[in-house]
């Protein structure tokens, strides 16, 4: 009996394989850490019932933007600088932050209390610096062939 895969069933597995390891390097409590040093002031103004369901979208941000960043980073063995790869993915790194701004705005609908421009600069600040560690993190995998 001959099983038949595809190329495309091949590379998600190889895909979801390294996206695996790469998460088990993230630490739960760092991203707390983060989420409150990103959005201290922002997280004051909502109810503390609504505190859970914004920091699970934080999280959420947080762990695609470390996993691009980890993905990206393949790009370092052909010779290529962080900075050049974070060009190359500046559509995923805009969309990562307007999705957390807009989740904002919408947890924010109708009290207006946060201000508009802090709170994307806020979530600008936090994609990159998890797309960054994800880089970073992957950057070693590569450097160490542990991919």
């Amino acid at each position: 009996m001959i099983v038949v895969t595809t190329f495309e069933e091949k590379k998600r597995e190889k895909q979801l394989t390294y996206e695996r390891k790469l998460l088990r390097e993230l630490s739960m409590v760092e991203l707390k850490k983060s989420v409150l040093l990103h959005f201290a002031a922002a997280r004051k103004s909502l109810n503390p019932w609504l505190d859970e369901g914004v920091e699970e979208a934080c999280f959420d941000v947080a762990i695609e933007a470390f996993l691009t960043g980890g993905e990206f980073s393949r790009f370092t063995v052909h010779g290529e600088t962080m900075e050049m790869a974070k060009r190359r993915c500046r559509s995923e790194i805009k969309h990562f932050t307007d999705t957390l701004y807009h989740f904002w705005l919408y947890w924010d609908y109708g009290k207006e209390t946060i201000r508009d421009e802090s709170i994307y600069f806020s979530c600008e600040h936090f994609v990159d610096s998890w797309w960054k560690e994800g880089y970073i993190k992957g950057e070693r995998r590569h450097k160490l062939r542990l991919h």
